[in-house]
Formats: structure tokens, C-alpha cells, sequence
């Protein structure tokens, strides 16, 4: 591609809407266009990046097994409302009503719609194991995107289904795409961790996320620095303290006048903050009251603990709601007698361990002391819904659990019989008797893929592609267009490296160095071959690697042999 024939109209300034260093360029590298609220164009550079990544993840699915389809946007109310996600799964699903008044999904994701399409086609244990798959468009009603193509309205996903006889089979299907993601994060040339991930609305009970590793990444994740544990902060668990094993001490009421905080109120009563417990209030689906009792020096998880709830979904309930519950303002809430007031009670193991601990008093400006599980009150559940995180023992070897940040990019899940049982995808096995299809789920973000690259290769100039997903692999830069000999020579290196089939541009604009150099930069190709007057006449050109400081001149005649070396080396694994 001649840079003069391209749409590349870069910006020198960020637009003040961009949020993430990927936001940012982006936008400045003319990638992407805002359309609405969560909705870009995907200019022509944003969509070779795009592209690139499609076909890897395309030839390492069929590498797989997997078969590819394409399924409708639109999928009928109706099998939404068989696995019971079309009131679930919340806001984000975009219902419509066409002409007719049927009602569809503009789909966030296809369990159902792939579940229907098997249930037609497949009877026989014969035609098992299946995994089909689709790059596709998907829609999501987020009720606040962000970060440019990061967390979008509309994306472009990969998501996969796999159907087995059995739970051995549908296992040995996760661990194939398992591994099928492992060689894809490594082709794009990510620097990744495979964690434990919550299931949420997809369902299911096993789940890995695959995050890349950066800074500004939105998620946290938890790992072990001894061993190979790793989880997102929803999914990760710490070892629990051994449960105390001391004399009770008598219920007593106190007056704590003031105490506004965990910290205050043990330093009032000469106690650790370890040895209270806070007990925090919250709506389940939008009508029942529960509360949560955690140990006072610990933070809830609320994804853990709406999984224990068995909730839709939860939210904190309000000072009114409190209020009018308990007869206590917030802060004062304890575990005493909240069942006898209708309120469902949680413990945290952390919580469910504890002898004599302090608790809210359920009235203003006091507590009680010596609270002792099973003497003073009685819960509904006990349950894991502490955060982990660092500084805790890992659950599994003891080690010292650490934090980073990292994106999501991608998602495998082990669904079960989840939607083959609420559809009946069923089949007949061996002796004849009808089966349920054993079930798994995995997703990449697409277009997620490629601003997760952006935010883990950039500096203060612009983005520092790796060579398999780069929009162009190598630029050619003539300096003075009007120098004939030079611009000679760049031409038939162009040619030449097109015919290699390698990816290049060649920047041909009669404009400053300076800008052709700050460009390249911003965009990120790979590989910059400067044909510049001084060097060109010694027999030189100048390459330089978008990721080092310095460059290095080689000969002419040498220039061509290299650049496609130096590619092909980069693009293998």
C-alpha cells in the first residue's frame, strides 16, 4: 500500500474522550471512528489488525477440529425463555419486536441459538463430539461503555460450542481449546496468564479466563508466587484461619458512642480488627433483605457472594431500607436476632470461625461482646465470600499470594447439561436410551484482542506492534521524494517485499522526515526502512525495529534478504 492512496488521517493531539492508553491511539492512529455511545467504525488500519488476529484464531480453531458457521444476529425470544436468560440475564441483552410483534435478542452471546441448531441436526452418538464455532458481531447494552473498543456496545467475537457424549469428553474438549488458546495468545505474541474465572451469566461450573498482563488492565488477579495458582479477584480463595478453640465468653451489650469504623470500634474496645465482625446489608433480585457477616478486617466479594446467595443479582441495601429492617442506622447492624426479623443471614468462613467476637448491636451507638456463633444466633449459610488477595496464604501450597492486573481476552467454560437439559438436546447413545449433550462454551474478544495488544505494547510515542497482528508489517521510508535514485530503490524494495508476501507501506507523501518518522511511530509498524540521500550514497539504508531506541545501517543489496528474515522470524512462535 502507497501511504499517499491510504485513509490514514492521524491525530496529534488525543481526543478528550479517550480513557486508556489504547483509547488514546487508537484514535490518534486513525484505527478506529466514534459512531455513538459504545459504537465505532473500524477504519481500514484498525481492520488489518482485526483481521490479522481473526485468521489466527481461525486456523488454530480448525487446527483444532472445530467447524466454522454463522449464525443469525437476531435469535427468537422463545429459546431465551427456555433456559430461562430472557428476564436473567438483565439490561444488557437488546430486546426488539419486529413487524409482527416477536419479540428477539440482538445476541450477546449464542448458547441458545447453537443448542436449537444442534438439537435439529444431531441424534446419534455417532455424530459426537462436535465443536462449532463463529467470528461474528455481538451486542451488548452495557449501561456505561468505556475505554474505546475495550468494553463496547458492539464487538466482533470468537465464541466456540463444543457437544459430547459424556462429562470425560466434554472435558477433553476444554482442555483441547485449553491449549487451542494457549497457542493463540502466544502467536499474537501476548504476554498471558490462564486463570480461575467466575461463570457468571453463561453459567456452568469451571471457567478460565486467559488475561494479558498489563498495567492499566481493568481486572485484578490473584496469584501464588510458589506454585501455579491464579484466579480473578471474583473467583480467588486464600487458605482460612483454623477455626478458635477458647472458653465463651458471656453476651454484653455496650455503649460505643462515636465509633464510625472497624478501626475505631476495636481500638475502643482494646480488640484487633480481625476480632470483629461486620455484618453488611443487601437486596437479593430486587425484594428480599440478606446479611452478610464477614470478619471485621476482610472485604466482601460480592460475586461470591451473590453465587452463595443463589441470586440474579444483588445490591447494597439502602440507609431506608436499613433503617426500617433493622431499627438500626448503618454501621450498627449485627447478627442477633436478624432471622427473626425475615433477613436471610450469610457467615463468612472467615467470619464462622470466631469465638467472643464484637458485632453491631442492631442500635445506634452499640455493640455487642463475647458473640458466639450457634449460642447467640443461628445463620442460613456459611460460605466463602472474603476477597482474596495479596499478602493471604494460597489455599493450595501455602504460598504467599501476590496481585497484578491484566485483561480479559478470553473465556472457556465447562457448561454441563446447563442448556442441553432446559432445551432437550438430546441423543441416543449406544444401547439406544436418549442422553443429554454434555456442553462447553469458549469466547475470545476479537476486537478486545486488539487494544489488549495496544495497552501491553506502547510508549510515549505510539503503539509497538508485534509483528503477527501489526497492520503492516514493514514501512518503507523515502526521505526526499524527489531524490530519483533513492526513491527509486525504495519502490523496487517495496515491490519486492510485496512479492515475499510480506505486509508493507510504503510512505510516499512529499512532506518532513519528522512527520513521516512520528507516523510510524504513532501507528507502530514493526520495521522502518529508511532510504535517506547521505546514507543511500554510501550504500546504506538505515532499519530500524519500532521496539528499539537505536537503528543500524545495512547494506543495500542486503536490505531485502534481511527484512524478510527478520519477519518471518518474528511471526513464528
Amino acid at each position: 500500500m502507497l501511504w499517499s492512496r491510504a485513509l490514514i488521517n492521524t491525530l496529534r493531539e488525543s481526543p478528550k474522550e479517550a480513557e486508556t492508553i489504547a483509547h488514546k491511539f487508537m484514535l490518534r492512529a486513525a484505527m478506529i471512528k466514534k459512531l455513538g455511545a459504545g459504537i465505532y467504525d473500524w477504519m481500514p488500519l484498525g481492520f488489518k489488525s482485526l483481521s490479522k488476529v481473526t485468521a489466527i484464531i481461525r486456523e488454530e480453531m480448525n487446527c483444532a477440529g472445530a467447524q466454522e458457521v454463522l449464525l443469525p444476529v437476531l435469535s427468537p425470544a422463545e429459546l431465551w425463555k427456555e433456559t430461562n436468560r430472557w428476564n436473567v440475564y438483565g439490561k444488557e441483552l437488546m430486546r426488539i419486536t419486529d413487524r409482527h410483534s416477536n419479540e428477539f435478542a440482538l445476541g450477546p452471546t449464542h448458547e441458545e441459538v447453537i443448542t436449537d441448531l444442534v438439537r435439529r441436526e444431531i441424534n446419534s452418538y455417532k455424530q459426537l463430539p462436535q465443536n462449532l464455532y463463529q467470528i461474528q458481531v455481538k451486542f451488548r447494552d452495557e449501561i456505561r461503555p468505556r475505554f474505546g473498543v475495550m468494553r463496547s456496545r458492539e464487538f466482533m467475537m470468537k465464541d466456540a460450542y463444543s457437544f459430547d457424549r459424556d462429562e470425560a469428553g466434554a472435558m477433553e474438549s476444554y482442555k483441547i481449546m485449553f491449549e487451542t488458546y494457549v497457542r493463540i495468545c502466544k502467536r499474537i505474541g501476548f504476554k498471558f496468564r490462564p486463570v480461575e474465572a467466575d461463570s457468571g451469566a453463561i453459567g456452568g461450573n469451571l471457567s478460565s479466563e486467559f488475561m494479558v498482563l498489563a498495567e492499566t488492565g481493568e481486572d485484578t488477579i490473584v496469584y501464588c508466587g510458589k506454585c501455579d495458582y491464579a484466579a480473578n479477584l471474583e473467583k480467588a480463595v486464600s487458605k482460612k484461619p483454623e477455626q478458635q478453640d477458647t472458653a465463651e465468653e458471656p453476651l454484653v451489650k455496650v455503649h460505643t458512642p462515636n465509633i464510625r469504623t472497624v478501626e475505631e470500634l476495636a481500638a475502643f474496645l482494646g480488640k484487633k480488627p480481625g476480632e470483629t465482625a461486620k455484618t453488611i446489608l443487601y437486596i437479593v433480585n430486587g425484594t428480599k433483605m440478606a446479611g452478610a457477616v464477614i470478619r471485621g478486617d476482610r472485604e466482601i466479594n460480592e460475586v461470591k457472594l451473590k453465587n452463595a446467595l443463589g441470586a440474579n443479582e444483588i445490591r447494597l441495601a439502602t440507609p431506608e431500607e436499613i433503617l426500617e429492617k433493622t431499627g438500626a442506622p448503618v454501621g450498627f447492624a449485627g447478627p442477633i436476632n436478624l432471622r427473626d426479623k425475615g433477613i436471610r443471614l450469610a457467615i463468612d468462613e472467615t467470619a464462622a470461625i470466631l469465638k467472643n467476637t464484637v458485632t453491631g448491636g442492631n442500635e445506634l451507638d452499640y455493640h455487642y461482646t463475647g458473640v458466639n456463633r450457634g449460642r447467640d444466633y443461628q445463620e442460613n449459610l456459611v460460605a466463602d465470600f472474603a476477597k482474596a488477595g495479596k499478602g493471604d496464604i494460597c489455599a493450595k501450597c501455602g504460598g504467599t499470594l501476590n496481585e497484578q492486573r491484566g485483561i480479559e481476552m478470553g473465556h472457556v467454560f465447562y457448561l454441563g447439561t446447563k442448556y442441553s437439559k432446559s432445551m432437550k438436546a438430546t441423543f441416543l447413545d449406544e444401547t439406544g436410551k436418549s442422553k443429554e449433550m454434555v456442553m462447553g462454551c469458549y469466547g475470545i474478544g476479537v476486537s478486545r484482542v486488539v487494544a489488549a495488544s495496544i495497552e501491553q505494547n506502547n510508549d510515549e510515542n505510539g503503539i509497538i506492534w508485534p509483528m503477527a497482528i501489526a497492520p503492516y508489517e514493514v514501512n518503507v521510508i523515502p526521505i526526499n521524494v524527489k531524490y530519483e535514485e533513492g526513491m527509486k530503490y525504495a519502490e523496487g524494495l517495496y515491490r519486492q517485499l510485496k512479492e515475499a508476501g510480506i505486509d508493507v507501506i510504503m510512505d510516499d507523501r512529499d512532506i518532513s522526515p519528522g512527520v513521516k518518522f512520528k507516523d510510524s511511530d504513532l501507528i507502530g509498524f514493526p520495521m522502518r526502512v529508511v532510504v535517506g540521500e547521505k546514507n543511500f550514497k554510501d550504500g546504506k539504508v538505515e532499519i530500524k525495529m519500532r521496539r528499539d531506541k537505536d537503528f543500524n545501517l545495512a547494506d543495500k543489496a542486503e536490505v531485502f534478504k534481511m527484512v524478510v528474515e527478520t519477519v518471518k522470524k518474528e511471526k513464528t512462535i
